[in-house]
Parts: structure tokens; C-alpha cells; sequence
């Protein structure tokens, strides 16, 4: 019975208002319930409990870019190949994991540069990362990453730097400038990718030699080993390090609690390191590495051991340990990575990844966020290293006993 029409009019207009409100509400399809594209890789996890602490970070929907990649190989019959340097003008030093430093032409016409320093070729272990010095057309000068044999069967992840003579043939003055503390007896997991800063400064990936009792010393701030350093070109800790100040720490050390990182890039936008790692099975992970940050490994991790069981006591988050901005299970096994600066692929600013189970992985950023994942490439073999070259293209070298150094472009 309505006793005053007009509050009662009012009334039941806002009523019927929110029925209609309420209706559209519920007719309207919700963003859970749309359709999601499909994940570039379906194949069921590892870690079968794992649950992402964070939106996106993992399986992210398949971005089908349209391009197809064609390849040309540049040099073929390569031992194990482990990286690229390009140099100015033409030209590439590749490195073989064995232990020689290739100058290869863009025609394919190779030459040993001489003066390499001895590695430990075992495992994983041998000549791995080169980079030139950010100087380099005035001073020639290169840093290369190496396993170093350090007595009575240990060894270690080592940076050495040397000029590259004019006509390419030897290096001059080599010094070994910074060595991994401590050395350990294992053939595995000596991490070993080189960085530089926008202020000349160098990063370098360490691993943390595999074993059940190197693990736990990613977590050790007084030891090198599953850590990223910064350093000078001498070697020396970089100004600004996070632990200079700790005497309990390794004054290099910039993060700490990783596995096996050997891949890194910085940021074209941002100047940030970002860093790539191996997990075990499943877990392989992608960071934005910051001062004095702990990424957990082996505490929490998204994979199981190799066995099949848990690592440690098998979570994945605990307070005060850095996520991960992405992390893959099954694993795509990452090499090294690189930013897309080009225009030759429409890949501008994606980061691309070299996958040693077979593909080169493209991802899609918003911010530092994946929003979309590619696997292209996947005909080629174990890739290992990427890197832009001046017009564009990528060059690739796959981690095999007879390896290729190889040119991509679109088809």
C-alpha cells in the first residue's frame, strides 16, 4: 500500500534501477569466465602443487607474432659454441666451450685467435661468456669467462680481460681479474654471463656448482657461489654494491640465492639487469635482480630435483625471498637472452631468449610483466646464445659437438 506517493515513486525507481543494475551485472560475462588463449607450451608441470604467488607468472597466453624465422648458417662444424661478441664494423668472436675463441667473418672464413687462457673442460665447465669492453674501438680490450682449474681438482668461475690484437689474431696481456670464492670440486654450474652497466661498471653470473652441499651457499653472503657481482674493470667491487659496509659478506655480491644464471641482458629502457637461470625440474626463472636481493634458491624454488622429489622442504614463497618475474615448468632450458632493439623482426623491446631444448623463446613485456609467449626457431638444435646484429638480424650458435654459428631473419 503506498501512503506517500512521491517517496514511494522514488523508492521504487531506485529499486527497479538496482534490478536492472543487478541484471546486467549478471548477464554480463566476467573476465574469468572469457576465453583465455592457450599457453605456448600445454605439457603438464613438474611441480604439480606449485601455485604461482603472482598474477601472469607463468603460462602466459600464446602470442603468435606470425613470423616465420629463416636460417642461415654462417660457420658449421663448431665445438660446443658458447657465445657471440659481435665486433665493430664485421666480424664475430665465438667462444667453444672446449677452449678455443673463434674470429669468424660474416662469410663464414674462420681463424683461431690465440692467448686464451687454460680452462677445465669438463661437465659444463670450459671457455664460456665473451664480452668487449665498452671502450673497446679505443682500447681493444675483451673480458672472457672461464672454469678455471684451481689445484687438487677444484675449480672455479673466472674473469679474465685482454686486448684483442689489431689484426685479431692473439690476445695480449690477458690477467685474470676476478676468481669465484670458494673453489669446489664439481664440473657443473658455473653460471658466467657478463653484463655492463650505464656507468661502466660489470655484472657477472655465478653459479652455485650443483652439488647438494654448494647449494645451500647461495644463501652464504661470504661466499661467491649462486650469486650476481658487480664489479670494476679491474675486478674490484663496484661503488654502490649493496654489502661493502657487511663484514660477514663478499663486498662484490649483488644478489644472492640463485642457481644457475646464464643468461642476463639490461633493460633497453630502464638500465635494469634482468637475469635468466636454469631450475632443476621445472623452475627455470626470470629476474629483475635488485641491490641485496635473496631469490630463495635452494629455499623455494618451482621445480623437483632430479630424482623426483622435493627440493628442501618443496614451497615456493617465504617471507623476505624475491619471486620471480616468471618462471617456466617444463623448463626451456635458457642460454642467454637479449632485448629486441631492430626493426627487421616487429619484436621491438620483446625479450628473447635462447632455449637449449630446441626453440628460441619470444616474450612479450608490459612493463615488467609477461603478457605473451613464442616459440619460434624450433628446427635448429640447442640453442645457446642470441645477439642482434646491425641490420637486425640474430645470430645464434647451437650448443652441439658440431655446432653452427647461424643468421636469422624473417622468411
Amino acid at each position: 500500500m503506498i501512503r506517500n506517493g512521491k517517496n514511494s515513486a522514488g523508492a521504487v525507481l531506485k529499486m527497479l534501477a538496482g534490478a536492472a543494475t543487478a541484471a546486467l551485472v549478471l548477464a554480463a560475462p566476467s573476465f574469468a569466465d572469457a576465453p583465455q588463449a592457450a599457453p605456448a607450451d600445454t605439457r603438464p608441470p613438474n611441480k604439480k602443487d606449485a601455485v604461482p604467488a603472482l598474477p601472469g607468472q607463468n603460462r602466459a597466453p600464446l602470442a603468435a607474432s606470425g613470423v616465420e624465422v629463416k636460417s642461415k648458417v654462417i660457420a658449421k662444424g663448431l665445438q660446443e659454441p658458447w657465445a657471440i661478441a659481435r665486433l665493430p664494423g664485421s666480424g664475430y668472436l665465438v667462444t667453444e666451450r672446449t677452449g678455443k675463441l673463434l674470429l669468424i667473418t660474416p662469410e663464414g672464413t674462420r681463424s683461431e685467435v690465440t692467448g686464451v687462457p687454460e680452462v677445465d673442460a669438463r661437465g659444463q665447465g670450459g671457455l664460456m661468456d665473451i664480452s668487449l669492453a665498452p671502450d673497446f674501438s679505443a682500447t681493444r680490450e675483451i673480458y672472457l669467462t672461464f672454469s678455471e682449474p684451481r689445484g687438487q681438482g677444484t675449480n672455479g668461475t673466472s674473469l679474465a680481460r685482454a686486448r684483442l690484437s689489431v689484426d685479431g689474431s692473439r690476445l695480449e696481456a690477458l690477467e685474470v681479474v676476478f676468481r669465484q670464492l670458494p673453489a669446489w670440486a664439481s664440473p657443473l654450474h658455473y653460471g658466467s654471463n657478463i653484463e655492463w652497466d650505464a656507468e661502466g661498471y660489470l655484472y657477472l653470473t655465478l653459479g652455485e656448482r650443483s652439488l647438494p652441499a654448494t647449494r645451500v651457499l647461495s644463501q652464504d653472503r661470504s661466499t661467491h657461489l649462486g650469486k650476481v657481482v658487480r664489479l670494476t674493470r679491474s675486478g674490484a667491487p663496484a661503488p654502490g654494491n649493496p654489502f661493502l659496509n657487511d663484514a660477514g659478506a663478499k663486498p662484490e655480491v649483488w644478489s644472492m640465492g640463485h642457481r644457475n644464471v646464464q643468461g642476463a641482458a639490461i633493460h633497453p629502457s630502464t638500465g635494469k639487469l634482468w637475469t635468466i637461470e636454469h631450475g632443476p625440474r621445472g623452475g627455470d626463472e626470470l629476474n629483475i635482480p635488485r641491490a641485496g636481493g635473496n631469490y630463495g634458491w635452494p629455499i623455494i624454488t618451482y621445480g623437483i630435483d632430479y630424482p623426483g622429489g622435493p627440493i628442501g622442504e618443496g614451497v615456493t614463497a617465504r617471507a623476505g625471498l624475491e619471486q620471480p618475474v616468471y618462471y617456466w615448468d617444463p623448463v626451456i632450458a635458457p642460454g642467454d637472452m637479449t632485448f629486441y632493439r631492430g626493426s627487421l623482426f616487429p619484436w621491438k623491446d620483446d625479450l628473447l631468449i635462447a632455449g637449449l631444448s630446441g626453440a628460441l623463446v619470444r616474450l612479450e613485456l608490459s612493463g615488467e610483466k609477461v603478457v605473451g609467449e613464442e616459440r619460434l626457431a624450433r628446427d635448429i638444435g640447442r640453442i645457446r646464445d642470441v645477439l642482434e646484429d646491425q641490420d637486425g638480424s640474430l645470430l645464434i650458435v647451437t650448443d652441439e659437438k658440431d655446432g653452427v654459428l647461424a643468421r636469422l631473419t624473417p622468411g
